[in-house]
């Protein structure tokens, strides 16, 4: 039997406009930055997908060196949408980003024009598409002239092989000469997407979050669960299946040392006073503040993307809520 989205999936989901633009975005958003590479079981990254959008996660974010290998989230995912979701493309919000190693050589990485759109003809085909809503510089080149960068994006938009344009892990002055940039080109730059969590606040003293308010440009989080720190996962011991266990990954076990742990355990308590696992708090913390466009979520498995949605039904924290969870990140 094929495949029917559940007919009351917008009636679930809160949706965010990205800046000033008119383009809105769930609440939260589900990133395929890992479990939906070659190397993962292919049956769990579908049901995953499939029950994100039955609960009106309409936007899928991916980057051309997901996977591993690098390439294979994006491949799978256009495997999914052909077998499943073709007929609610219109439905959907597909973003993709280069910036980092992709191929060999002088022209698979960084900022360059080169680069840029080779990488994207590249994920277009992967993902079987003619274009993606929303393709991001993913980070800045400093051997790459910004400009280069951005009359790229400029060719990308005018060639309508993406809808809008975003940078991600850009500092706040780099992203307001984008801004300017692609304005008196006569696009806009749509979102910025920075790395933003209870353990991880450099938005807030950077400049970065107050720059993307005055400039009318939208913000979505990325790991604003920190890799999963903020879950229950490692309020005890290092789960052998966890992120932190895997030689290779960028949680590494050395983090989580004994005064964090009794952090995540005082914040899992506050958590629990409020009725909520820590990891929807932590979703509840993110989205508190109305210039983020949404919070982008990863899973393994359907039951945490159920799990994560209740925090967009939980009450607003209090100011109170707020001043305790302050006090426990600033315990040394």
């Amino acid at each position: 039997m094929s495949y029917q989205p559940a007919d009351n999936r917008y009636a679930k989901m809160e949706y965010r406009p990205s800046g000033t633009s008119g383009l809105r975005l769930p609440a939260l958003s589900l990133g395929l930055w890992h479990n939906f590479g070659d190397v993962d079981d292919f049956q769990t990254a579908r049901r995953m997908i499939l029950t994100a959008f039955d609960n009106g996660i309409t936007h899928f974010d991916l980057a051309n060196n997901y996977g591993p290998p690098p390439g294979s989230a994006e491949r799978n995912f256009g495997k999914i949408l052909k077998e499943d979701l073709a007929a609610w493309r219109d439905e959907l919000i597909i973003s993709t980003k280069a910036g980092y190693y992709m191929w060999p050589g002088p022209y698979g990485d960084g900022g360059s024009r080169k680069y840029l759109i080779a990488s994207l003809d590249q994920s277009l085909k992967r993902m079987g598409l003619d274009y993606v809503d929303i393709f991001y510089s993913h980070r800045p080149d400093p051997k790459t002239p910004l400009e280069e960068t951005c009359a790229a994006l400029d060719h990308i938009l005018q060639r309508g092989k993406a809808l809008y344009v975003g940078l991600s892990n850009y500092p706040a002055d780099q992203t307001r000469r984008a801004f300017e940039w692609l304005q008196s080109c006569g696009h806009r730059l749509l979102i910025h997407q920075p790395k933003y969590s209870m353990l991880v606040r450099d938005i807030e003293t950077n400049g970065l979050l107050e720059t993307l308010g005055t400039l009318g440009v939208g913000c979505i989080a990325f790991c604003p669960l920190a890799q999963g720190l903020l879950t229950d996962k490692y309020l005890k011991d290092i789960p052998a299946d966890s992120r932190a266990a895997k030689p290779h990954g960028f949680l590494k076990k050395e983090q989580i040392t004994e005064a964090l742990r009794a952090k995540l355990v005082s914040l899992n308590e506050l958590a629990r006073r409020r009725g909520q696992s820590l990891a929807q708090m932590s979703l509840s913390w993110v989205l508190r503040d109305s210039r983020i466009t949404s919070a982008l979520i990863g899973a393994s498995r359907p039951e945490q993307i159920l799990e994560n949605l209740k925090a967009l039904t939980a009450p607003p924290l209090t100011q109170t809520e707020l001043a305790d969870i302050d006090a426990v990140l600033k315990t040394p």
